[in-house]
């Protein structure tokens, strides 16, 4: 199935993506690989995306937080490409959680990127993954994750 017609079907409109915060690019191609910049969230039921998870924010809100992740990279993606239907395969993701040293949920938490890139790619969207924890992030932001595809 298109990717960009399940999108449709999941109700999800994509914003424009926003701009790198500092000296970097959203994206630089490789070949047949597209490099996705690390991304933070976006604000999620009001709540601004601050702070670690096991302390301020549940394992709940950190997935929630991962998924405004991934759209930000479908949105990158879109924009390099000019469809999401010539991604071949979502290749590698590295999942960053901000997180006490005694949280330990942090795949969890990054299922929420993972789960929304399978829900659009399906099979496609199956990748390899590491779901790691951090001490600190920039800005203090809760999730961070870049990605790897494989496009045509």
């Amino acid at each position: 199935m298109s990717a960009d017609k399940r999108l449709e079907e999941l109700g999800i409109a994509l914003a424009a993506p926003g701009a790198p915060v500092a000296n970097y690019v959203n994206a630089v191609r490789a070949g047949n690989l597209l490099f996705l910049a690390g991304k933070g969230p976006s604000a999620v039921d009001g709540v601004r995306p601050a702070g670690k998870l096991g302390r301020e924010l549940s394992v709940e809100q950190g997935y929630k937080f991962a998924r405004t992740i991934a759209l930000a990279h479908l949105a990158v993606i879109k924009a390099e490409l000019g469809s999401l239907d010539k991604v071949k395969r979502v290749v590698k993701v590295l999942g960053m959680v901000n997180a006490m040293p005694e949280f330990t949920d942090h795949p969890k938490v990054i299922n929420g990127y993972s789960d929304l890139l399978v829900e659009v790619f399906g099979e496609r969207g199956k990748h390899a993954r590491s779901a790691v924890g951090m001490g600190s992030l920039p800005n203090a932001i809760p999730v961070e994750i870049e990605a790897v595809v494989e496009v045509e």
